[in-house]
């Protein structure tokens, strides 16, 4: 058995298996600075530390999670404000903690789900088949066009040719933008015209049903944290690295460590607030410029009674202006609490992020209003979240562009001189822009920590 065999046991079995991996490294020889506490920080610091490392964990916020943040606002409402499923339970880290914890989860049925007209007025079981043949149209056009190109574009490039021709009628592209949006647009937090052609989709997914926390996601943040040294409101500024060691400057203190793994958002590593001595390596700022940062954020609208249809899980909004509150999940299906959950991806989410939360709740309240019709109640609360506008995220998830790939993914993850590891879902090749690859990443980058 090879050593990242053993450590992979080690991980998985935790506790007895542990304290033996604790007598082949004394405990504080080695020092590891973890920089964040979202789940790829979390679980890289979890192993490190089982494995006998001395391990600090330095977060920004005055919270442990990062992406993953569970509101408890409204005391009867756990929100999750972050990230929400477990996507694919069959095999999933994620789901196995959770399902040794006594997690409670929720499967969310993707085929139940209400769309509705321009006018308001629901789909007609005729309409439904068809956006179904709609769907199964665009999803063969784009692998065809894919095929017979030679250099990547971007998804709207490709797309662009079929939207522009003469047969297609206006109803028929309202259609397809809505199904473009809802499918691949929200799954990938990035706009067709930003998206690569030929890497968006790239990776792999669990098999299984995808599943949401009844009383949230931090659950899972809990466990991952629990006994770890984990140092709050540390803004780290500054990572020198060389043959001695790393030294990290943060907004109060000054950390020495013979490693560090890196795990901040791939916001923050383009926005350059870190600074890096030595620079970082070409290939890695490369990777690091190129990829992109997606957008989605959440609107909780929290009602007086329930006024739409409780049996849906979802609402679809095909509204003449493609991405404008196009989805909502249903809270009240989940927890019989009046409450609607309405999300916004890339463009229109920046958009929205400039305005107030009034004009944010009176724009969505148009649209439940063309639906609905104009006597439903006004909310009596909301929660809204703008991650792009978030200092230690500038953004919700990763995304691959035009001329990106598997490969730039992997350059980001690379390790540097055997002092820096790189964990987070932008580093995860096979699951990028999930928790489970964040996770993932993070016990990869304790592996290769080990291993140098």
């Amino acid at each position: 058995m090879n050593r990242r065999d053993f450590l992979k046991i080690v991980t998985l079995l935790g506790g007895a298996v542990a304290a033996s991996r604790c007598n082949m490294l004394e405990e504080g020889d080695e020092t590891v600075i973890v920089v964040g506490a979202g789940v790829a920080g979390l679980s890289a610091a979890s192993a490190l530390k089982k494995w006998g490392y001395n391990v600090i964990v330095l977060e920004a916020r005055p919270r442990v999670g990062g992406r993953i943040w569970t509101s408890r606002e409204w005391a009867d409402a756990p929100l999750d404000m972050g990230a929400s499923w477990i996507h694919g339970i069959t095999n999933n880290p994620i789901a196995r903690l959770a399902n040794a914890n006594d997690i409670k989860t929720i499967e969310t049925d993707y085929e139940n789900h209400w769309i509705y007209t321009a006018e308001g007025s629901e789909l007609t079981n005729a309409a439904y088949d068809r956006l179904e043949e709609y769907e199964a149209v665009v999803q063969d056009y784009i692998t065809e066009t894919i095929e017979m190109l030679n250099d990547d574009v971007s998804l709207q490039a490709v797309l662009g040719i079929a939207l522009a021709e003469e047969d297609i009628s206006a109803n028929e592209k309202q259609i397809i933008l809505y199904l473009l949006n809802t499918i691949i647009e929200h799954e990938f937090a990035a706009d067709i015209n930003n998206l690569s052609a030929f890497s968006f989709d790239q990776g792999d997914e669990f098999g299984g049903e995808d599943v949401i926390f009844t009383d949230g996601y931090e659950q899972i943040i809990a466990l991952l944290a629990d006994g770890l040294d984990i140092r709050l409101n540390e803004i780290v500024q500054r990572v020198e690295y060389s043959d001695g060691g790393v030294t990290i400057t943060t907004n109060q203190n000054l950390y020495d460590a013979d490693r560090a793994v890196i795990t901040l958002p791939l916001g923050i590593l383009k926005s350059g607030r870190v600074q890096f001595s030595p620079a970082l390596p070409v290939d890695k700022q490369r990777a690091i410029k190129q990829l992109g940062m997606g957008l989605l954020d959440k609107v909780y609208l929290r009602f007086p009674h329930i006024f739409w249809p409780k049996a849906a899980e979802l609402l679809g909004y095909i509204g003449p202006r493609k991405g404008e509150w196009a989805e909502w999940l249903n809270i009240a299906h989940y927890t019989d609490a009046p409450i609607l959950l309405g999300f916004n991806v890339a463009t229109f989410a920046r958009q929205t992020e400039a305005w107030s939360d009034q004009q944010i709740v009176g724009d969505a309240m148009a649209t439940l209003r063309t639906i609905f019709g104009e006597n439903i109640p006004d909310p009596l609360a909301w929660q809204i979240t703008r991650w792009a506008a978030d200092p230690y995220a500038l953004g919700s998830y990763s995304y691959l562009t035009p001329g990106t790939d598997g490969e730039t993914l992997d350059a980001l993850a690379t390790p540097v001189s055997g002092r820096l590891f790189f964990a987070g879902e932008a580093t995860s090749r096979e699951y990028q822009a999930t928790v489970h690859g964040a996770y993932l990443s993070g016990i990869h980058a304790a592996e290769e920590l080990w291993d140098a």
